[in-house]
């Protein structure tokens, strides 16, 4: 059975954490910048106005989970070439998060990062943040061979390479519908909710305002 309570997930062994608008406040406007790269991108090489590249990016998430997928589907676009392109960005506008830095160090157990994105833009986070030094495992699109969350594949390729078992497992995503297979494979599912007041799906055990002080009373909780 999946962990349902605050006092079970300070006993959880591994945490999955994303990594955009997880680990840093979507505020930075850090993956604004990455959206409109993804947005020049398909621009130039498919030929097509902003509209036009806007109305394809949603069919693509809708048919194939995210840009990427649809492009190299439909397209044939080597997705090392996208990466790198829709990368290129200013990862100054993030600063170092000493208090993410403690309580990181004070949660027990092993994290990871599972992302969307590529391994060099995670380590760029990262090392903006000053938190690289928790996360020795990377599991990146590439690892999941290119199939974006919420496909449930990749879910079951990250538990076999990583080693993992899902029911001692915390996965935290700001992004809803990705819990839901993060959910069925039997892991707790914390979602950094952008609105409070957003309504959060059953799947979803722990709707969080703020990572850092919900991590904060986890930690609580095990003192006591």
């Amino acid at each position: 059975m999946p962990l349902h309570h605050s006092s079970d997930i300070a006993g959880a062994e591994t945490w999955v954490f994303d990594l955009d608008n997880t680990l840093y406040p979507a505020r930075c406007a850090l993956f604004t910048q990455v959206d409109h790269r993804i947005g020049q991108f398909v621009e130039r090489h498919l030929g097509l106005d902003s509209e036009q590249s806007r109305t394809l990016r949603r069919r693509f998430h809708v048919e194939h989970g995210s840009t990427l997928r649809g492009l190299m589907t439909e397209h044939t676009i080597e997705p090392e070439g996208f990466l790198n392109f829709v990368h290129d960005i200013d990862y100054g506008v993030l600063d170092r998060n000493a208090r993410l830095d403690t309580l990181l160090a004070a949660l027990p157990g092993r994290k990871l990062i599972y992302t969307n994105g590529s391994t060099r833009h995670a380590v760029s986070v990262l090392s903006r943040l000053g938190i690289t030094h928790h996360f020795p495992t990377i599991f990146d699109i590439a690892a999941a061979d290119y199939w974006p969350k919420p496909f449930a594949e990749p879910y079951q390729r990250l538990i076999a390479t990583a080693i993992i078992d899902p029911n001692k497992t915390v996965m935290v995503e700001d992004t809803v519908r990705n819990l839901g297979p993060a959910a069925a494979c039997g892991m707790t599912t914390v979602w950094v909710r952008p609105e409070p007041s957003n309504a959060a799906p059953d799947f979803v055990h722990h709707p969080v305002a703020d990572l850092e002080d919900w991590l904060a009373r986890v930690l609580a909780e095990r003192l006591r």
